[in-house]
């Protein structure tokens, strides 16, 4: 009897601690990814970090604010910027540093996004396995792929994935879910959910 009211007790005491690791590890988590990040930039000026702490952040934040507005609103601004580019494009060496980098970040942010045509994909025949991705590229015949396309595959609980090429009649359109959702469904494992009034379950 001792021994059984002690299981539960122990049972119970597990359940609640789980339950509060649920609670305190994503808050815990995203606190200290924030402050690591915070506390990076801040050392850029460490003499300055000690004085005022936050300031070096908050002055790059805005900085790079300012930089993307004085790019985007004002012609010598953008004439600026595009010759930079356009010089970083076209130096030895640092093109393959430069090129890759932009085209990734600009894939992500800004007006140029690539990852906001989300597809189902069918990735086996038989059986028949769909897998959710992004339309990357809708052409493929500059390298003799015709009527093939690219889709980018997210991994899950992952900043990484990869790219496959198959057919046009492989892929169909996500309904019900916009580009930010896709692809917090694929990156959580499915666990987030569809986040959407729209009954997505005959999308095939």
């Amino acid at each position: 009897m001792k021994k059984s009211s002690f299981e539960n007790i122990a049972n119970l005491f597990l359940k609640n601690f789980f339950q509060g690791l649920l609670i305190i590890g994503p808050i815990g988590l995203t606190i200290f990814v924030i402050w690591y990040i915070v506390s990076a930039i801040d050392n850029l000026i460490p003499a300055l970090a000690h004085q005022i702490p936050g300031l070096v952040f908050v002055s790059i934040i805005l900085f790079t604010a300012i930089l993307g507005y004085l790019g985007n609103k004002f012609v010598v601004g953008r004439f600026f910027f595009d010759t930079m580019d356009s010089l970083l494009e076209k130096t030895p060496g640092v093109k393959h540093i430069y090129t890759p980098t932009k085209d990734v970040m600009s894939s992500f942010v800004g007006d140029k996004k690539k990852f906001n045509d989300p597809v189902w994909v069918k990735t086996n025949e038989n059986p028949e396995i769909w897998r959710i991705g992004f339309l990357t590229q809708k052409e493929m015949s500059d390298v003799d792929k015709h009527n093939y396309v690219a889709v980018y595959l997210p991994h899950s609980y992952a900043i990484s994935g990869w790219v496959i090429v198959t057919e046009e009649k492989n892929i169909k359109p996500v309904v019900g879910m916009t580009a930010a959702s896709a692809m917090k469904f694929a990156v959580s494992g499915g666990v987030a959910g569809f986040n959407s009034a729209e009954d997505t379950t005959n999308i095939f």
